[in-house]
């Protein structure tokens, strides 16, 4: 069974800042649905796709001539092929701020961003999408209750994935080989491509673990600064997410270890050669795989919501560490993460820890969540326990 469009969350968030602002920009990772969205939501709205060559063209040689050809308005795609053009948007919008005329799409945060703060500051909204979540799989009939978690660690929530008849497989690997590629190599040198096939194989088998840069430049053969340099701009890709340990310094954020998570499971599992259940089943990062399912979750839920992430993690230093802490104001909500599809009495010991700790660490503790591989929710011991397909409930969204 195919289905032509799931209904995406963002379509809410979307409306809304296209009544408030002139111009929206929709970024987020290659094929994660921003035209198909964009389309849905403006059907009538004059549509360009800037991968093409001849549109691209004449964006680049007569950016105004260009513009003149949609006087209400139209959904600029990929936008950051012609980076510039927001400035002659900025003119535009200026001289008829009508609330929603142009909506961008980009794939590439650093590119968009850069535009955009400053050719549009004020004038612009800016909102991201991620792979399908749970949730929309649920309401489209792609997800059933009960069902195990595995073919979803397995083939993760792209949506092409889902709504045709395709070799996952061979899919993931051509995002893998063309799209991502093409787009890291925009934005950073890779002189060879086959370290950046083995860099993005090594992140794989660290997803949802402490990031040593060092190491992984070792492992790769690279430098601890091409290391970081290639996190960054994977991350700007929206290939990765990184956590910050939570601190009461924002300082400290930033200078503690992060942990890395893939955006979508199911690339994870690519490239770390999974292609089987059986592979899946026996693999030792299976638990790492499901952890980052649990907070590509939790991140869908916060941004498709126009929310802000505010994800991190706490880590202590004799090792003592919640898997995610959700700040929301002065509260703290921690949440653990557990593959099983059963929950042993131990597994609350980190959060009930935590929870006695929290008085006196001067933090107000908020309710504390287990997510588990299993498929019943229920309370226990003062802890909501929610099966993983529910892991949206946690983002407090």
């Amino acid at each position: 069974m195919t289905h032509a469009y799931v209904n995406r969350t963002l379509e809410g968030p979307l409306a809304k800042r296209a009544s408030e602002y002139p111009v929206v920009v929709v970024t987020g990772p290659r094929q994660s649905g921003k035209t198909t969205l964009a389309r849905h939501a403006f059907p009538d709205k004059s549509y360009v796709s800037l991968e093409d060559l001849d549109e691209r063209a004449f964006a680049e040689s007569d950016p105004r001539g260009f513009l003149a050809r949609f006087p209400d308005g139209a959904i600029l795609d990929e936008i950051q092929r012609a980076p510039g053009l927001p400035s002659y948007l900025q003119r535009l919008v200026d001289d008829d701020p009508r609330a929603g005329r142009f909506i961008l799409t980009g794939s590439q945060q650093f590119d968009l961003m850069a535009g955009i703060v400053q050719s549009l500051a004020g004038r612009s909204a800016l909102l991201r999408l991620l792979p399908l979540s749970c949730n929309e799989l649920a309401s489209a009939g792609l997800l059933k209750r009960g069902e195990p978690v595995d073919r979803f660690l397995l083939h993760g929530f792209y949506p092409t994935i889902h709504v045709r008849p395709i070799d996952r497989s061979a899919w993931l690997g051509n995002l893998v080989r063309t799209a991502l590629e093409r787009d890291i190599r925009n934005l950073v040198n890779v002189r060879d491509r086959s370290d950046f096939e083995r860099f993005l194989a090594l992140c794989a088998g660290r997803t949802g673990n402490l990031v040593n840069l060092s190491s992984l430049g070792a492992d790769c053969g690279i430098t601890h600064n091409t290391a970081k340099a290639w996190l960054g701009v994977l991350e700007a890709a929206f290939v990765i997410r990184m956590l910050s340990p939570w601190s009461r310094s924002t300082g400290k954020r930033l200078v503690k270890t992060p942990k890395l998570y893939f955006t979508d499971p199911g690339l994870a599992s690519w490239l770390l050669g999974i292609r089987e259940p059986l592979q899946l089943a026996a693999h030792p990062l299976r638990g790492a795989l499901f952890e980052t399912l649990v907070v590509s979750e939790l991140l869908k839920a916060r941004l498709h919501n126009g929310l802000e992430a505010d994800l991190f993690f706490w880590r202590e230093h004799n090792g003592f560490e919640v898997d995610v802490i959700r700040e929301e104001g002065e509260t703290l909500h921690p949440l653990e993460v557990k593959a099983a599809h059963t929950v042993p009495g131990d597994a609350l010991g980190a959060l009930k820890r935590w929870q006695a700790a929290a008085p006196g660490m001067k933090i107000v503790p908020g309710e504390a969540i287990l997510v588990y591989g299993g498929s019943e929710a229920y309370d226990r011991e003062g802890v909501r326990i929610l099966p993983w397909h529910r892991a949206a409930e946690a983002a407090g969204a």
